[in-house]
C-alpha cells in the first residue's frame, strides 16, 4: 500500500500489516503435528577468550503467540580480537528476522529464512566494517523450529547432526586449504593465496589468503585482509523425522582435536548439559588446551519421550519410506549424511553455498514479491524509491540473470559492498 508524502511522491508504507489474530489463526490451522521438546547445554574452556555464543529458547515468529516458538543456536569464534564476534552476537539475529516479510505462515517463514540469513550476514558484516575495526569472527547460526533444522555458518565452526546412530555434517568448512572451489574464487576476485615464507624461501603452515594472511575464506569483518573474504553462509535446511536427533555445535577448538564421529560417540547417552562437557573434556583430553573450546549440544526429543535415548544403531525402515538425499557426497562425513536419508530419518530442503549475491538473493517465493519488500535493499531492508533500486543483477560478471532489470534490489551502499566481493573495487584498511 502506498501513501504520498508532502511534496506528492508516492512512497509506500514501511510494512503491510497483518491481524495478529488471523496469524494465529493461520498458524493453528497448520500446527497438526505435535512440537518436540528442546534440551540443550553449553560448555567451553578459554584460552583467548575470543569465543562466543548464544541460546535462546523462546523466540517467536509472531509475537504473543506461543505456538510460533522456534530455538536459536549460536557460536562465535573470534580471532584478531573480540570485536566482531560480539558485535555478530549481539546483532546477527535480529538482522536476520528483519529480512523476512511479516505476515507469512509457518512454511512459508521456513522458506524464506535461507534468503534471510544471507541478507542477515552481509548486513551484519557492513554494519561491523563501518566501525573501522579489523577483527573477525566465525559464526556457525542454527534455527530449530519443529522438526525442521536450518544451519548457516563462515568459517570452520561446525554443526553435526546424530539421528538414530548415523553422524552427518550440516556445515562445510571454510578453510583455504581444504576448499579449492574457495581458492578460486578468492583469487578470481582479487587475492593471493599462498603459505608463510620465512627465511630462506620455505613456505611453511597451512593456506592463507594476503594480504592479512588469513586461513579462512569466509567470515564477518576482517576487512584489513579484504572483501573478498566474504560473509556470505553455507546454509542448509533439513527436516527429522519424529524420532528426533541432536545437534552438536562447537568452535575448531573441538574439531581441529576430533572427528565428528569422536564427538558424537564420546557423548551417545548423555543428556545434553553433560553430553557438551564431555566432548570438551575428551577435545581437551586429546590435544589439550590450545585454543578456546566451545560446544554447544542440542536434543530434538520426540514429545512422548520423557527421558532422551539416543540408539548406537541406525533403525532400519523399508524402501518405500526411504527419502531422497539430493546433497553430492563431497566428504566421508557427508557420504554418512547419504545414510541418513536413506533410511527415512532426515529430509533434505535446502542447501546452498554459492559466495555470489546475485545467486543467493533472487525471488524464489510469491510471497516475497508480494510483500512490501519488494521496494526495500535486499540486505538491509532500507526503503527504495522505484528509480533509487539497482538490481543485483545489474553488471554483474557473476550473475547467471539474463534480466538484469529484474529484483531483488539493492542500495547504493549494500551494491559498493556487493562489488567490493567480487573484487570490482578496492577494499580493506591500512593497518599501521
Amino acid at each position: 500500500m502506498a501513501e504520498a508524502d508532502g511534496g506528492g511522491l508516492v512512497r509506500r508504507r514501511s510494512h503491510e500489516m497483518t491481524p495478529l489474530a488471523a496469524l494465529i489463526r493461520r498458524e493453528l490451522k497448520v500446527e497438526k503435528v505435535e512440537r518436540p521438546l528442546v534440551r540443550y547445554g553449553c560448555a567451553a574452556q578459554a584460552k583467548k577468550g575470543e569465543d562466543y555464543f548464544l541460546m535462546k529458547n523462546d523466540c517467536q515468529r509472531i509475537p504473543g503467540n506461543p505456538s510460533s516458538t522456534f530455538s536459536f543456536f549460536a557460536i562465535f569464534d573470534g580471532h584478531n580480537g573480540n570485536a566482531a564476534a560480539i558485535f555478530a552476537r549481539d546483532n546477527l539475529l535480529n538482522h536476520v528476522m528483519g529480512a523476512i516479510p511479516r505476515g507469512l505462515g509457518r512454511e512459508e517463514w521456513l522458506h524464506a529464512l535461507p534468503r534471510a540469513l544471507v541478507a542477515g550476514f552481509v548486513k551484519t558484516d557492513k554494519e561491523f566494517q563501518s566501525k573501522g575495526q579489523t577483527s573477525g569472527t566465525t559464526v556457525t547460526f542454527v534455527i530449530v523450529d519443529g522438526w525442521t533444522i536450518t544451519v548457516a555458518s563462515v568459517g570452520d565452526s561446525r554443526c553435526i547432526l546424530d539421528a538414530q546412530g548415523v553422524v552427518s555434517l550440516l556445515t562445510v568448512d571454510h578453510r583455504l586449504e581444504e576448499n579449492a572451489e574457495e581458492r578460486e574464487r578468492v583469487t578470481a576476485s582479487g587475492g593471493e593465496v599462498g603459505r608463510l615464507s620465512i627465511v630462506g624461501g620455505a613456505e611453511i603452515g597451512p593456506l592463507r589468503c594476503w594480504p592479512g594472511g588469513l586461513c579462512l575464506s569466509r567470515s564477518i569483518g576482517d576487512m584489513d585482509v579484504g572483501e573478498f573474504i566474504v560473509p556470505v553462509p553455507y546454509v542448509k535446511q533439513v527436516k527429522l523425522s519424529n524420532a528426533g536427533g541432536r545437534l552438536i555445535i562447537a568452535s575448531d577448538g573441538i574439531w581441529d582435536a576430533l572427528p565428528s564421529e569422536i564427538a558424537a560417540n564420546c557423548c551417545r547417552g548423555l543428556p545434553a548439559e553433560l553430553a557438551c562437557r564431555q566432548v570438551v573434556k575428551e577435545a581437551l583430553r586429546t590435544r589439550g588446551l590450545k585454543d578456546d573450546t566451545t560446544c554447544i549440544v542440542v536434543d530434538i526429543i520426540p514429545p512422548d519421550h520423557s527421558i532422551e535415548v539416543v540408539p548406537s544403531t541406525p533403525k532400519k525402515m523399508s524402501k518405500f519410506k526411504s527419502l531422497i538425499f539430493r546433497k553430492k557426497a563431497r566428504d566421508s562425513t557427508s557420504k554418512l549424511a547419504m545414510k541418513l536419508s536413506a533410511i527415512g530419518i532426515v529430509e533434505e530442503l535446502f542447501e546452498e553455498g554459492s559466495a555470489i549475491l546475485a545467486e543467493r538473493l533472487r525471488n524464489e517465493s510469491p510471497s516475497m514479491q508480494s510483500t512490501s519488500f519488494l521496494f526495500a535493499c535486499a540486505i538491509c531492508q532500507v526503503d527504495l524509491a522505484p528509480t533509487e533500486g539497482i538490481s543485483v543483477h545489474a553488471g554483474s560478471i557473476f550473475s547467471t540473470s539474463s534480466k538484469p532489470w529484474e529484483g531483488p534490489f539493492l542500495c547504493a551502499a549494500c551494491r559498493k559492498k556487493k562489488d567490493a566481493m567480487e573484487g570490482k573495487r578496492p577494499s580493506g584498511v591500512k593497518v599501521p
